[in-house]
């Protein structure tokens, strides 16, 4: 029989073990309430499924597909070397009994289902791809497996659907350093850990991918072995021939398989309803058996509840997502019954929509609220009329919309209520939106900061990724709402119908979510961190961001010039060195020139190495090496710190000038970072450097009102002084309490030298030292910093922690707790979350420094936020206001003649902030400044 599968057709070939154990992983426990049968990886499973089949259309779309599984554990391979996966862990036992049902979901899509028993799922997958592009169709691998890009090339590409992202030969190379062809090559040399694959010892992904870029391919590169110069790595390669060409058959796919279907048998087709919703309806899933439904125009069958036994009949049942029971509140009776139900309950979940992502620029355009779950509404404030003739709509209001003004004027009180709870997810944003409109919000829960608290260092904590993994909900996409680049509109151009849906939702999720959350708080022992320091940092964050901070146009205008004449100035120069003119700031040319023209070397008298495509590094690391030697690279390094300087601060800062206040408006993420710190975007004034001349001039810009001054108030050496408390450095407290110059006092204690004989250079190194301890840093890295050798660097290293022993203590303990709770805390109870502290490989090192730095770090960000949170009290009769936070500095601007309540007020609540939850052995100092500019008073 003559195949139809040819030209034109697309194969999708989609990993679903890949699929299970992602939706297994991602998802918290559910069991069918009938009987109690684990299925939260076939709910996760069936999601995926169905965003998939809703995603394929377009000209991209499959006309076959199908989705492959393994048969069992054993396969040829073990029959090869029987350690292949010795390593892998016992399948969950609530996982086990999911298996079966995934593949019945995928029938019940009815959609190709396939496994062989004896051959792993991407030998299928290998096979099936090979078939489909010898009789010239394309072919989309859905999985981000790496064992599958040997595949990739002439038709045939990846799609990790988790990121959305193709990955093509581009995407393979960037992966392994070589093309497609190759990885095989390079995977038998790397081997691989997860799989017990053995490869060449102490031979990594790229260390594999020079060799074999240098040789050609595997076998050429043994055979030439000797050529190495390398004697450890010779050696390897020739005592362990044998093993390596082993791990290439294990790493290398089946193409050839025998299978009892064709490609034919793969043709899409659409899902049989009653076997689909039956399925669906036979696991419980209420909430995809609705939407399904919906989207088949069919009728959701009845799912009765489950008996349940007499203590628990009564519990109730948690709503569905039901988009369609939504309520759009279009006139004041219809939202006094909203206010009603609210006032009853004493809480409501509250989001608004608005035309843009920046709270100082953004307009209101309508309010979601939610008390139960499943019951939300929205009201529609300000959505624009469509026009059939026009894009984008007109600027007439569409009708069906309640008044603007009155809305506000009946919720105002609800929002301002002492006795009414406010629940938002990343509550700032929308405080600051009621706040311009003259709107105090308060008190508040947030539940993106209750999953911070609880979460922190395991996922972020954005409203979708907190519904998937807590609900088991995928939300309503926005994109689809608003479209993307050109024919991108802002929300008041969604229709109100469409809005509803969307809106509404959120605040349903939020409610949900709330619910959720509120309780495990005390379950997780967090409740003080939330209730301490970080549900009360958001009006202080919304305050200072809504204050801003005045900019100098002039200044930074002048500053971009100058920096421009500045660089024109060094390319003249650099291309003069250089004997030709060449685009300096094209890291490809720089190369060329360099190494090729002027054979410049590293100090090793090396080359330095060439990246994917083909051109030499040429970064920052390589041309310090490289400064040390000549001046081409020196001057490069100057023009590309001016560059920087231009593009990301004294131009861009003129963009965020807010015309209305003319004043800049950062915004901070309290959730961004694991440890506590904050983070600043739109713009990042976290970042703006302090140890160049023209860096620090930045600072000249951010100026005080007339009649105003600016007052720095910033922690000294607040890390030194938490690690001399909590690793219990009586050398470090005892230098601290008198007041010694802390680097000075640390070089007298490990090179034994006096302190009146100190010398700048061996202050500079245990200044080093100090600070590089804290973050874990390594011989490399110290002597990296410092341009010495590696030894003397560990040597270093090693002499500290003979003098300081009590470090070491902590750092061995600090790694030992995490590894046993999976989680290290701050000393006020900070929980930071360290999934990957048991990792092996490049990621151990890492976890590990992370987690001895995490509760040092994180209890200095939290020392800083309790300053922050009892500052607005403190300088309540103070003609002040606080703008910024800047790590371990609070910046002020003041009226000139109270600049010095204002210094004394807020230092001593920075320097009191530990107390009285923590008592530090060692006392906060603050040093503070003042001037008619920030440089000034830094």
């Amino acid at each position: 029989m003559t195949s139809t599968f040819g030209k034109g057709c697309h194969l999708h070939l989609i990993d679903g073990s890949a699929f299970i154990f992602r939706a297994y992983h991602a998802l918290p426990p559910l069991t069918r309430k009938s009987d109690g049968l684990p299925v939260g990886a076939v709910s996760g499973f069936v999601n995926m499924l169905q965003r998939y089949v809703e995603g394929n259309s377009g000209p991209d779309a499959a006309t076959h597909v199908a989705v492959i599984f393994d048969k069992g554990s054993h396969t040829f391979r073990n029959d090869m070397y029987d350690q292949y996966k010795a390593n892998r862990e016992a399948m969950p036992e609530d996982l086990r009994p999911q298996i079966p049902l995934t593949r019945t979901a995928t029938k019940a899509f009815n959609i190709a289902c396939e496994e062989v028993e004896g051959f792993e799922a991407d030998d299928i997958i290998a096979t099936l791809s090979h078939q489909a592009r010898d009789a010239g169709g394309r072919v989309t691998i859905v999985s981000s497996d790496k064992d599958l890009m040997q595949l990739v090339g002439d038709g045939v590409e990846m799609l990790d659907p988790m990121k959305n992202k193709r990955i093509d030969r581009d995407g393979v190379m960037e992966k392994f350093g070589v093309p497609p062809e190759r990885v095989v090559d390079v995977q038998a040399l790397a081997g691989d850990s997860v799989d017990n694959v053995p490869g060449a010892p102490g031979i990594g992904i790229k260390t594999a991918a020079l060799l074999i870029n240098e040789f050609g391919d595997l076998e050429s590169l043994l055979d030439r072995a000797a050529e190495i110069k390398q004697p450890k790595r010779r050696q390897t390669l020739i005592d362990k021939r044998d093993q390596i060409e082993l791990s290439k058959k294990l790493v290398q796919l089946d193409c050839e398989m025998t299978l009892g279907f064709t490609l034919d048998d793969l043709e899409v087709k659409e899902p049989d309803t009653d076997t689909l919703l039956g399925f669906l309806a036979e696991m419980e899933f209420r909430t995809v058996t609705k939407r399904i439904a919906d989207k088949l125009g069919a009728e959701a069958p009845v799912i009765e509840a489950a008996s349940a036994p007499a203590a628990t009949a009564a519990a109730p049942e948690v709503a569905g997502f039901d988009p369609d029971a939504y309520e759009c509140v279009r006139d004041e009776a219809a939202l006094q019954v909203w206010i009603d139900r609210i006032l009853e309950r004493g809480y409501v979940a509250v989001d608004t929509e608005t035309t843009a992502l920046n709270e100082m620029t953004a307009e209101l355009v309508g309010i979601s609220l939610s008390v139960e779950a499943g019951q939300a509404c929205y009201i529609p404030l300000a959505h624009k009329a469509a026009a059939s003739d026009d894009l984008f709509g007109s600027d007439d209001a569409a009708e069906g919309q309640m008044d603007f003004n009155r809305c506000l004027e009946m919720l105002t009180p609800v929002l301002q209520s002492d006795a009414i709870l406010k629940i938002g997810q990343n509550m700032k944003y929308d405080a600051k939106i009621f706040a311009r409109l003259g709107i105090t919000v308060a008190p508040i829960d947030d539940t993106m900061l209750m999953s911070y608290a609880m979460h922190a260092g395991v996922h972020n904590h954005g409203m979708d990724v907190l519904s998937e993994r807590y609900l088991g909900h995928t939300p309503i996409p926005i994109k689809p709402l608003l479209g993307t680049g050109k024919s991108a509109i802002t929300f008041d151009r969604v229709p109100i119908d469409d809005a509803v849906k969307y809106a509404a939702e959120d605040a349903d999720i939020t409610l949900r979510l709330w619910q959720q959350f509120k309780p495990q708080l005390h379950q997780k022992r967090v409740t003080t961190v939330y209730e301490t320091l970080e549900r009360p940092l958001v009006p202080v964050l919304a305050q200072m961001e809504m204050s801003g901070i005045k900019v100098d146009r002039d200044t930074l205008s002048r500053m971009s010039n100058a920096f421009a004449q500045k660089m024109a100035g060094l390319e003249d120069e650099i291309q003069e060195m250089a004997g030709r003119k060449f685009n300096v700031g094209s890291p490809k040319q720089l190369g060329e020139v360099m190494f090729d023209e002027m054979s410049l070397t590293l100090p090793d008298g090396k080359m330095p190495s060439k990246g994917k495509t083909g051109a030499y590094s040429t970064g920052a690391d390589v041309l310090e090496d490289l400064a040390t030697l000549h001046d081409l690279p020196r001057r490069i390094l100057d023009w590309r710190q001016l560059s920087k300087l231009k593009s990301t601060y004294t131009d861009a800062l003129q963009e965020h000038i807010n015309a209305e206040t003319g004043r800049v408006h950062t915004s901070y993420s309290i959730a961004g970072a694991n440890t506590g710190r904050l983070a600043s975007t739109d713009p990042n004034l976290q970042n703006i450097p302090v140890r160049s001349e023209e860096g620090r001039r930045i600072r000249e810009a951010f100026i005080a009102e007339p009649g105003k001054v600016i007052v720095s108030l910033d922690y000294s050496q607040i890390e030194l002084r938490i690690l001399a408390h909590i690793a219990e450095i009586d050398a470090l407290k005892q230098a601290f309490t008198d007041g010694l110059d802390i680097h000075a006092m640390t070089a007298s204690e490990m090179f034994d030298v006096p302190l009146d004989e100190m010398t700048p250079d061996i202050r500079r190194q245990a200044k080093a030292i100090n600070f590089g301890v804290i973050y874990g840093i390594s011989g490399f890295g110290l002597a990296r910093n410092l341009r010495i050798p590696r030894s003397e660097a560990q040597g270093f290293i090693d002499r500290y922690f003979e003098r300081f022993p009590g470090i070491r203590k902590y750092m061995d303990d600090t790694v030992a707790f995490a590894k046993e709770t999976g989680y290290v805390q701050t000393l006020f109870g900070r929980r930071i979350n360290t999934p990957e502290i048991n990792a092996k490989g490049p990621h151990a090192g890492f976890a590990k420094r992370a987690a001895i730095n995490a509760p040092i770090q994180g209890t200095a960000a939290d020392v800083i936020r309790r300053a922050m949170i009892r500052m607005p009290e403190a300088i309540a009769d103070i003609p002040a206001k606080m703008l910024l936070q800047v790590h371990d500095e609070l910046i002020f601007e003041v009226e000139e003649s109270a600049a010095d309540a204002l210094t004394d007020a807020a230092r001593a609540v920075m320097e009191n902030a530990s107390d009285p939850a923590v008592k530090l052995d060692v006392k906060l100092a603050v040093d503070a400044g003042r001037g008619a500019n920030w440089a000034q008073a830094h």
